[in-house]
């Protein structure tokens, strides 16, 4: 396809027009995976998650939770991949919700995976400035204030997602590979010893443990929330090569390739420790201990001492890929041109790096704005704005990812029929609904416990408010779109590649 300074045809059913184009060709399979397994971000999840899960959650069945998670985001993920060879959008859950339920469903959908992702980015960046100013205050006795490193994050997401994909993938496998090293080598070394204090146990891997413990519901949440951003390996489908092959392989690598990770590591973690040492440990006034401890007496200090910085690397690679995905999504609703403003804005792309330069620049002005909010209202920033973002972003892309799954459905009977399958494109999809749907309630039923003592909130109360306000939103302009211009309704979800355009 020839690209005339970064602008190249890009079409759907609706409209042949020429539109700006991201460059082509510039990320390949490895470098898809990197990008959706920066955005689960392993160490943030790891360090983050498992404590909090085996002291409030399922004790010493998290890793469990993970396992049942890895077969429900499996299955939700053979749909998903189904539609992938059919349709390359960088709006991902827009379009093929578009495509499968309709225009009105399609950009309530594409807002709220919008919304998800601009919220993600200032999350990542509390915790991010908490990492840095606890590790350079206990390893150097230096005392910056956690703002600075709000900026530094800032500065260098906006940087990386101006000179396009390809140095934002160099940057992210530097980062994902010395993350994923650390953890593995804790796991490994406590496997190759025996075990912990007590030998190896089954306990924690056994799927019964995942429904009991103190809050079960609990701990299955922050299980399916370690994997939050794996599906954007969809966004890069116009920037990758042969995106037809690449975006399902990359999918199913991120989800399994993620899971046996999260298995591994949280088995070790509480087998390195004894199973009732790591509920000690975990809910102790340092719960990094349930990592920290293995990690020292089975490599050694020096790792524990590295494990720090790599908390502060691993949370900076996970908010620049947010940062990357909230670009596009603005890229993808803009280039649309539902508002002439848009389209010759965000929907603009860079004309030597092919980059969405603007849209880029509008996330970091509303990072930094709802980071600055945060900060005014005295909020800390990882009890705060971490939290809280967090779970906003959370229940929002949770709600797509189920009516993505129910699109599956929609789609194959209407557009393909000779392709439909009894399970790809229909149990595993309305299995995946269905069990994102539980998710949801999950989320729903334990946000105050989640939440710990920002439970009181009232960007917390308001969570499923805002959530429901974006869909109507959505909904709205749909409407008022089909009734006032038919014409550019009609644009809507509709932009994909045209070597996949919809014949």
């Amino acid at each position: 396809m020839a690209v005339d300074e970064g602008v190249a045809p890009v079409t759907g059913t609706a409209d042949d027009g020429t539109v700006h184009r991201l460059k082509p060709n510039a990320v390949g399979l490895l470098g898809v995976v990197f990008m959706a397994v920066a955005t689960a971000a392993p160490i943030t999840a790891m360090t983050g998650n498992v404590p909090f899960m085996v002291s409030s959650g399922n004790g010493v069945g998290a890793p469990a939770s993970y396992l049942v998670a890895m077969v429900v985001l499996a299955i939700f993920a053979v749909g998903f991949t189904s539609m992938a060879k059919h349709i390359t959008s960088t709006g991902a859950f827009y379009g093929f919700i578009s495509y499968g339920l309709g225009r009105t469903v399609g950009l309530a959908s594409g807002l709220l995976a919008t919304f998800a992702y601009v919220v993600f980015e200032p999350a990542l960046i509390g915790i991010f400035s908490t990492f840095g100013t606890t590790t350079l205050s206990d390893q150097t006795g230096l005392d910056v204030p956690w703002w600075a490193f709000a900026a530094l994050m800032l500065a260098v997401n906006a940087t990386g997602t101006w000179f396009g994909v390809s140095v934002a993938e160099k940057l992210l496998v530097v980062l994902l590979a010395t993350e994923v090293t650390v953890l593995a080598a804790m796991a490994v070394s406590v496997a190759l010893h025996g075990g912990g204090p007590h030998g190896f146990t089954f306990a924690p891997v056994d799927p019964v443990n995942a429904f009991k413990g103190t809050s079960a519901g609990l701990g299955l949440f922050f299980a399916f929330w370690s994997w939050v951003g794996f599906e954007s390996t969809a966004m890069y489908g116009e920037e990758s090569r042969d995106p037809k092959r690449i975006i399902p392989k990359a999918t199913m690598i991120s989800v399994l390739g993620v899971g046996v990770f999260y298995v591994l590591v949280s088995w070790m973690a509480i087998t390195g420790n004894g199973e009732a040492e790591a509920v000690k440990a975990a809910s102790s006034a340092d719960p990094l201990s349930l990592f920290f401890g293995p990690t020292e007496r089975y490599v050694g200090h020096w790792a524990v001492d590295v494990m720090q910085w790599l908390m502060i690397t691993g949370s900076l690679a996970c908010g620049m890929a947010f940062h990357n995905c909230a670009a596009r999504y603005l890229y993808a609703l803009g280039r649309e041109g539902v508002l002439t403003s848009l389209k010759n804005t965000v929907g603009r792309t860079h004309a030597r790096h092919g980059s969405p330069h603007i849209a880029g620049l509008v996330q970091t002005v509303v990072s930094a704005v709802l980071v600055g909010a945060f900060w005014i209202a005295s909020k800390d920033p990882y009890t705060g704005t971490y939290v809280l973002l967090a779970i906003l972003g959370t229940m929002a892309i949770l709600v797509v990812q189920a009516v993505c799954s129910f699109a599956v459905l929609a789609y194959f009977r209407s557009h393909h029929p000779e392709s439909r399958h009894w399970f790809r494109t229909f149990t595993a999809p309305l299995l995946g609904g269905v069990a994102m749907l539980a998710v949801v309630v999950l989320l729903v039923s334990n946000m105050g416990a989640a939440a710990g003592p920002e439970s009181g909130s009232l960007v917390l109360k308001a969570t499923p408010w805002l959530v429901a306000l974006v869909a109507a939103t959505g909904v709205g302009c749909a409407q008022y779109l089909k009734r006032r211009s038919p014409e550019r309704y009609a644009l809507l979800g509709r932009t994909v590649l045209e070597e996949t355009k919809e014949r």
